[in-house]
């Protein structure tokens, strides 16, 4: 056990009611990404209360806390904030009844479908054992609780900002997932841990007609129709078989009435790849195809191309990530694993790419672990409730230790790790 996770131990009766509280107010009042005053507001206070230096409205939303504590490392500890625009099914009696307004003016339900509510109350309980226990590291400590995670914008509007407000840059960027997984288990990878996503959007533009008459139409339908069939063979034919990818198109929007030929189709698709060259080739291989099928088809014009959102990959430094695992051994024993590759996505690495610093992404189980048990033995665990699903509600506990523990042994391996004599061996 390390400095800081002892120091968790004799505070964590008192602290976990509350946390329990902030947890569920959090989960009760979610707000869609970039709208997240109201979750911002009480991880600025809570900071303030506890002696950090706090800027807000870092890139919109988000909140930056500073706590110096002499010499030593500056270490940041991230949390994301923001929820999805899906409705919650998990019957919890805090479940999320609200809404929002959408970025393209549509009323949809609001909820924590991914964790974020878990990860905010986590890093505001991981500030307040270091506050707490100031006397057992040294350094500087930066938490940062980032809007627009879901949407891929919140990272990079805060990096806009962060020379602006005269923040400092953190020498190790350090972050967490609750993810379908034994509760009371971590689990890390050095290397690539998250794959790269791109979203587009593809408008193929025809000539509108009656539906009797498609002789002096280009079907736009049939020009989308044959676009999506042609779009999976960039995987399965273009793609080595040892190089992972994954090509799913969401959507397919045309026309408004069975006999009339709309102007134009929009497709909405996502690609997950874990290496930059696939990822150059199969953007690459996407806008081919769009444009080879609309002139096959004679369209009037070329496709549109737009950028949903694009997240690079989260690849984690081989060094830090071994400093990390070792704390969390020494912390969980057996319950810390080594994770394969996730095809979710993230932004966390923007900060460390932009700074050119390590960063390592870990993720916390929240699955009850009898059920986790039962379906891996039942060769179910695809059916589990996992995050982005309307039924996705991780258990408190272990869940809510377990993460804290995380995030402090990890923080620990430089916080508290004794500073390096001289390099030259003379004393």
């Amino acid at each position: 056990m390390n400095p800081l996770t002892a120091a968790l131990e004799p505070l964590f009766a008192q602290l976990q009611p509350r946390l329990v509280e902030i947890y569920q107010d959090l989960h009760q009042h979610p707000e869609l990404s970039m709208q997240e005053q109201r979750t911002a507001g009480i991880a600025a206070d809570h900071l303030q209360r506890l002696g950090y230096v706090v800027t807000r409205g870092v890139g919109g939303t988000g909140v930056v806390g500073l706590l110096r504590n002499g010499d030593g490392p500056t270490v940041m500890l991230r949390a994301d904030m923001d929820a999805l625009p899906m409705a919650e099914q998990t019957g919890l009696p805090y479940a999320s009844t609200a809404t929002a307004t959408d970025g393209d003016g549509r009323k949809v339900g609001v909820a924590h479908s991914c964790g974020h509510d878990l990860h905010v109350t986590w890093l505001m309980g991981a500030a307040q054992v270091l506050a707490a226990a100031r006397g057992a590291w040294r350094g500087t400590l930066m938490v940062v609780f980032q809007p627009g995670e879901e949407t891929a914008q919140g990272a990079n509007a805060m990096i806009a900002d962060w020379e602006r407000l005269g923040l400092p840059r953190a020498e190790v960027v350090l972050g967490q997932h609750v993810m379908v997984g034994a509760a009371g288990t971590v689990s890390y990878r050095p290397g690539v841990i998250l794959s790269a996503a791109d979203s587009l959007k593809v408008t193929l533009f025809g000539r509108g007609s009656h539906g009797s008459q498609p002789q002096t139409a280009v079907d736009p339908v049939v020009m989308a129709a044959a676009t999506v069939m042609r779009l999976q063979t960039i995987v399965s034919r273009e793609v080595a078989p040892l190089d992972s990818a994954v090509l799913t198109i969401g959507a397919l929007q045309a026309g408004t009435k069975e006999n009339i030929i709309p102007d134009d189709a929009t497709l909405k698709l996502n690609m997950r790849t874990y290496d930059e060259a696939v990822r150059t080739h199969m953007l690459q291989a996407v806008r081919r195809i769009c444009c080879a099928e609309c002139d096959a088809s004679g369209a009037p014009r070329p496709p549109e191309f737009t950028t949903l959102s694009s997240y690079p990959m989260t690849d984690n430094d081989h060094d830090a990530t071994a400093r990390v695992a070792a704390a969390f051994h020494a912390q969980f024993g057996d319950n810390a694993l080594q994770s394969k590759p996730m095809s979710a996505s993230e932004d966390f690495s923007v900060f460390g790419r932009t700074w050119g610093v390590p960063y390592v992404f870990w993720f916390v189980g929240g699955t009850d672990p009898r059920a986790y048990a039962k379906a891996r033995a039942e060769g179910t665990l695809n059916t589990l409730p996992s995050n982005h699903s309307p039924r996705f509600a991780p258990v408190l506990e272990p869940t809510l230790k377990t993460g804290l523990q995380a995030m402090l042994s990890a923080a620990a391996a430089w916080l508290c790790a004794p500073p390096e004599g001289p390099r030259d061996g003379n004393a």
